[in-house]
């Protein structure tokens, strides 16, 4: 029964994931035909970051979750619940590191010094 829970919220959010990937996709593509390219374009996609950025981010969090499964694992102490807290803390401590690593990368980019 808790899988029927589960199911319909995730295809829900995956179809409004999709249709927002296929309009922003159509949008760009739009603005490239139309020539309006620059950074009018760059202010429409802040969320656009390099690949090197976006490899560190979910490298950061799967080691988080690898950190936060072998301290579950290891410890009789935690519970199955125990252990989806601290997979997601550690999850999210992973995110807010990478935040603030892609924080400075970005002001070195704004003010000239990044490579």
């Amino acid at each position: 029964m808790g899988e029927e829970i589960v199911i319909v919220p995730a295809m829900f959010f995956a179809c409004v994931w999709i249709v927002k990937i296929v309009t922003d996709s159509r949008t760009r593509n739009r603005l490239i035909d139309k020539g309006l390219v620059g950074e009018g374009v760059k202010n429409l996609y802040p969320g656009v970051v390099s690949p090197a950025l976006s490899n560190l981010k979910w490298g950061l969090v799967l080691l988080g979750i690898g950190v936060a499964s072998m301290i579950a694992f290891w410890s009789p102490a935690i519970s199955e619940e125990g252990t989806l807290g601290l997979i997601c803390v550690f999850a999210g401590v992973a995110f807010l590191i990478y935040f603030a690593i892609a924080n400075q990368h970005e002001k070195e980019q704004r003010s000239g010094t990044g490579n």
